[in-house]
């Protein structure tokens, strides 16, 4: 469910964020598609319970840490769950740069491909370049993921006690289909602002750009304090 629906509507906040809805980008939106697929996966099997019970050995700096996530139930204080989040983090950082390089490798490869095979074809872009996309992925699953995926959590925790099965199925589709928007919209402002990836003619002058990354962060930063309240 997390990949079908998921990177779908991570696909989809993607493409909202850029010009012409993506369609002069497809190169960059491809390569979200391909590391975002393997990251996702990574990312749930990392916050999944049984994945805690078979791991149960942190280091030792944060071996009194939750062991999923860190609104997971237990007698955990403020610090030992601030624990998690920052072990998480380092984890999903470093899962981050690894898929960033294996999917923008993978990416740039089919569009040399795609040039041997049809010489006429041009890309409309410069191709992200690997170590920097890497690193602009790592960030971002370092602390737009971890963040988002550990409140999602504690959300779908609290949610879980207190509604009909049905209903809470229901909420949860809906909830992570918003969380991967989001980190599709995210993820598109960071590449923005590292230059990972940057259209080589966006067609939009200075003062529209910063107010288009105006209004993304004002979301951003909406939902973070919505999230919050949620949790509250």
């Amino acid at each position: 469910m997390e990949e079908l629906v998921g990177v779908t509507a991570c696909l989809i906040g993607d493409m909202a964020s850029r010009p012409n809805f993506g369609l002069n980008e497809l190169d960059f939106v491809f390569s979200t598609l391909v590391v975002g697929s393997i990251m996702n996966f990574v990312l749930m099997y990392l916050l999944a319970p049984t994945m805690a019970a078979s791991s149960s050995n942190l280091p030792a700096i944060f071996a009194s840490c939750p062991t999923s996530h860190m609104f997971e139930p237990g007698a955990f204080g403020p610090v030992h769950r601030f624990g998690t989040f920052v072990y998480k983090g380092l984890v999903f950082a470093c899962v981050g740069f690894a898929a960033g390089l294996v999917g923008t490798a993978i990416s740039n490869a089919l569009i040399v491909l795609r040039k041997k095979m049809d010489p006429n074809f041009q890309t409309p872009n410069k191709p992200p370049p690997t170590i920097l996309n890497a690193l602009t992925w790592s960030a971002h699953m370092g602390f737009s993921s971890n963040f988002r995926y550990q409140t999602l959590n504690g959300v779908e925790f609290v949610l879980a006690k207190g509604l009909p099965p049905a209903v809470f199925k229901g909420l949860v589709v809906i909830l992570r289909c918003f969380n991967n928007v989001l980190g599709g919209v995210s993820f598109v402002t960071l590449a923005r602002l590292t230059g990972s990836q940057k259209a080589l003619d966006s067609g939009k002058t200075d003062s529209e750009e910063k107010e288009k990354l105006a209004v993304i962060v004002f979301v951003l930063l909406l939902s973070a304090a919505a999230s919050g309240v949620v949790n509250l």
